[in-house]
């Protein structure tokens, strides 16, 4: 079974939706995949109303979420990591170098993947991200970018909830049909 972790600030917005989307997605499909999610913080608590609702109406139930801060063991265990901004990627990557092939934020590997090609028939999750991870550098996300930072909602209007959300689920649409294509369903119902 393939392992995905969606990692943000206080996985209690951006990362939280990112997972439940994510996992709806790919189960619809058929695929195993295990998909969960935490923060860089260590917060604790449930998502806030706002998030609950924003992530209702693209069909996603956070209401028995609860935030936790990524482990070593969670790290060790995910397939692919996916930050929601730079410094989410940084932190992990700091606490765990040997991830970094694996860790990226979630614009980042939509774009590259993109550029690089979905998923072939025959070729391992783990091959297509090391096609996707081929040229990058340390030094790419220093800073913070809107190319590859998705802005956190958290304090925002209920309309700015929403927006993040849609702007999520877009990307984990894009991110599907890149890393889980048709083509593979086709495959492994033969």
């Amino acid at each position: 079974m393939t392992t995905v972790l969606l990692v943000c600030s206080g996985n209690l917005c951006r990362s939280p939706t990112a997972a439940a989307l994510l996992a709806s997605r790919v189960e619809a499909k058929g695929d195993a995949v295990s998909v969960i999610s935490a923060g860089t913080l260590d917060l604790g608590e449930p998502s806030p109303e706002e998030v609950i609702a924003a992530a209702a109406e693209l069909g996603a139930d956070l209401t028995a979420h609860v935030g936790h801060r990524f482990t070593p063991e969670e790290l060790a265990k995910a397939d692919l990591i996916i930050g929601m901004a730079r410094e989410h990627v940084r932190e992990i990557v700091l606490t765990q170098p040997h991830v970094w092939a694996r860790t990226f934020t979630l614009l980042e590997l939509v774009r590259r993947g993109n550029a690089a090609g979905r998923r072939g028939r025959l070729e391992s999750l783990d091959d297509w991200l090391t096609r996707i991870h081929d040229g990058r550098r340390h030094a790419d996300l220093l800073g913070s970018s809107d190319e590859d930072d998705i802005p956190d909602p958290m304090g925002g209007s209920p309309g700015e909830y929403r927006a993040s959300a849609k702007q999520i689920a877009g990307l984990v649409d894009e991110l599907i049909a890149l890393a889980w294509p048709a083509e593979l369903d086709r495959a492994s119902a033969q």
